[in-house]
């Protein structure tokens, strides 16, 4: 097949776009705020996705791969859960067309994975692209993070996933920033090397998080510590607390001695300092190189 084939990460709040060709070169990308909550309903995803087809420039015998929420329960169409024990390289041959008539044919979406430990329940949707780029990329086995608004954490066995662990740490630092007893404390940078590295070593004590959270507000009310340090003291706190559980983890695991993560610059070398803290080594891929090669792998196996 010498199509180019367009892949799109329909995120909750955003969405990207990419372009790629037969021998996986990315062609074209294109970012907006678009995602699944600014369409607005199910009824609206095909008028903005031809509006992205039309920005981008995209002719209609053009291709579509999209993952992310766009397969939800509030996304275009559900797309049921795949087993984690189907290995990553089987996803091309689960997609789902879309129903939608003016897009059927043309339009599919990638399913996500539910993971299940007895009990334990936890899901991905989005994620499971990336880490099929990753496999793509050699990254076949190991410890693979995804971090966000909700981290991703992975192990991987030949491709196939052992273990998920999903954290809320992107969306609970944005929760408190935006209200509550430290919202009036969170207006300084999250950045500040000193109070991000009290923070993780706070949660390396393995501490309930609801106490030390609320000891970063005792900290600032008692003048005991500066006020311009508690989000980036909050910030090594809730990242701090998905190492601290994963180190266990990799512990009861074999004691597996690094984690690759998959995140943009900024955010991947605020994992790769914790990651040190707790003894990890890091290895970083870039998101956008993972998704491209994804995308290709579902070109490959659509033209074979």
């Amino acid at each position: 097949m010498d199509k180019n084939i367009l892949g799109i990460d329909w995120g909750t709040s955003n969405r990207r776009a990419y372009l790629i060709d037969q021998h996986g070169a990315c062609l074209a990308e294109h970012e907006d705020d678009q995602g699944m909550l600014a369409v607005g309903g199910r009824e609206r995803f095909g008028d903005s996705l031809a509006g992205l087809l039309d920005a981008m420039g995209i002719g209609a015998d053009v291709p579509v791969i999209m993952s992310g929420m766009v397969g939800s329960a509030s996304g275009w169409q559900e797309v049921a859960y795949l087993d984690s024990a189907v290995p990553l390289q089987r996803l091309p041959q689960h997609l789902a067309p879309v129903s939608d008539a003016a897009w059927a044919g043309r339009c599919r979406i990638v399913p996500g994975y539910c993971y299940r430990n007895g009990a334990a329940v936890d899901v991905m949707r989005g994620e499971e692209t990336q880490l099929l780029g990753a496999v793509a990329l050699g990254h076949r086995d190991g410890w693979l993070v995804l971090p966000g608004t909700h981290s991703k954490w992975v192990l991987l066995r030949d491709g196939v996933i052992q273990s998920l662990s999903t954290y809320m740490t992107g969306e609970l630092f944005a929760m408190l920033s935006a209200r509550g007893t430290l919202s009036s404390m969170m207006g300084g940078d999250a950045s500040d090397a000193e109070g991000y590295a009290i923070g993780l070593r706070q949660a390396a004590l393995n501490e309930p998080l609801s106490n030390t959270l609320f000891r970063v507000r005792a900290g600032v009310v008692s003048r005991s510590a500066p006020q311009a340090q508690a989000p980036a003291v909050v910030s090594g706190l809730l990242i701090g607390a998905e190492f601290a559980a994963a180190t266990r983890a990799l512990a009861a695991g074999g004691g597996a001695t690094g984690i690759t993560v998959i995140g943009s610059t900024a955010l991947a070398a605020r994992y790769a300092v914790a990651a040190e803290h707790f003894g990890l080594q890091c290895d970083v891929l870039d998101p956008h190189r993972v998704y491209c090669a994804a995308i290709s792998q579902f070109h490959h196996q659509a033209s074979t």
